[in-house]
């Protein structure tokens, strides 16, 4: 079984600077990603993200910080720890019935 790379990730910086390439250049986006180190197709998500949000993804990783997180997911999180405790003391109370 082979093991997959890591993703690479890139700063925001260089990210507007190979969009500003692309854009601003005579040189197709094959050359330019060929020159930058990067696949063709990344160039073009870059700058769909671009229109889309008004900015690229910075080069972080991992989950959202809680204050980051939408209110729905952080009660979420809450409601689920409770839950489970309430599985847990379903099933003991059904043991303790059966051997009553």
């Amino acid at each position: 079984m082979t093991k997959r790379k890591p993703y690479k990730t890139y700063p925001k910086e260089f990210k507007l600077e190979a969009i500003r390439l692309m854009e601003e250049s005579d040189q197709s986006a094959s050359e330019i990603a060929m020159k930058l180190g990067i696949r063709r197709n990344q160039l073009y998500k870059w700058k769909e993200q671009m229109t889309k949000k008004g900015d690229v993804p910075s080069a972080k990783k991992g989950r959202p910080k809680k204050e980051d997180q939408s209110e729905t997911a952080s009660l979420r999180q809450e409601v689920k720890r409770p839950r489970e405790e309430n599985e847990i003391l379903k099933k003991a109370a059904s043991v303790l019935r059966l051997r009553w």
